[in-house]
Order: C-alpha cells, then structure tokens, then sequence
C-alpha cells in the first residue's frame, strides 16, 4: 500500500506542476513564471535556514534541560523536507513547502502523527527486591613511566 501511494504521488505531483505552469505561465508570461519560480526557491531557501537554524537552538536548549527533543527533532525534519519542496522547481511544490514552515501546520501534523504511534514504556531493575550492593570508589591517575623503560635508553650502547 505505501508503495502504491508513492508510485501516485511521483506521477501527480509532476502533473499538477506541469499544469500550473502553463496556467500561471498563460496569465503572466513564460519569462515572469520562471523568475517566480526562482523567487520563491530563494525565499524558502532563506526562511530554511532561518528556521532550521532555530530548531537547533530549541534542541539544544531542550537537551541543557535534560529533556528529549522529540518535538525539535519532528520539526527538524519537517523543515528538511520543506528545503527539499522548496528547491523543487514548481508551484504546487512550493506551496506544500511553505506550509511545512509554518509552525501552526506542523503542529498539527505532529498532533495527528501522535494519535497513530503508540508508545510505551520500560522500566529496569535488578528485579523484585534485587540485592543492593555498597561500593566504594576513588579517581586514580595513571602512574607515571619507570625512569629505565628500554623504549628511553640510548641506543647507542
């Protein structure tokens, strides 16, 4: 199943580009589409690395707190896939793109996902009222070479 939506989406997806071109081209002219088109790779070229850019921070930030950055890293690769639509020649494609850079929007998407994925979780120990054990520790620095090591000696001899 997954194969056959992938399979429909690599022949509609350059299908309703190819149509919006000749529709947009028709209204404005081949020369002003194309500039258009350029236009908004750079334009979401910039607002990726403005936004990627800023889901590094959070994560960092998240990891300094000692949480997971579950939500940073699903925006992360929100913002990677918004890169991927958005150097793709194509106005459909720019338009999925810019949605993906718009917080609200994947919000959502992540609120959706999380419905579908179940989680669980594992809890370890040494088992039911496992044996404790006390222990000392102390750091200990590596011991200095002995003064007559052969690899020192003079060679010589």
């Amino acid at each position: 199943m997954p194969l056959l939506i992938l399979l429909g989406l690599f022949i509609v997806v350059p299908l309703i580009e190819v149509f919006v071109f000749i529709e947009v081209g028709g209204v404005i002219g081949a020369w002003w589409t194309v500039l258009l088109c350029l236009v908004t790779a750079f334009a979401g070229a910039m607002l990726v690395r403005m936004q990627g850019r800023a889901v590094m921070v959070s994560a960092q930030e998240a990891l300094n707190q000692g949480r997971m950055p579950a939500t940073e890293a699903f925006d992360g690769i929100c913002i990677l896939m918004a890169g991927f639509m958005l150097l793709t020649p194509g106005f459909f494609t720019d338009a999925a793109g810019f949605m993906l850079l718009t917080p609200p929007i994947r919000s959502l998407m992540r609120h959706l996902l999380a419905r579908r994925v179940e989680t669980f979780s594992v809890n370890m120990r040494a088992g039911p009222g496992g044996p404790v054990m006390d222990g000392e520790w102390e750091t200990v620095d590596d011991p200095p070479a002995p003064a007559n090591d052969i690899r020192l000696t003079d060679r010589r001899r």
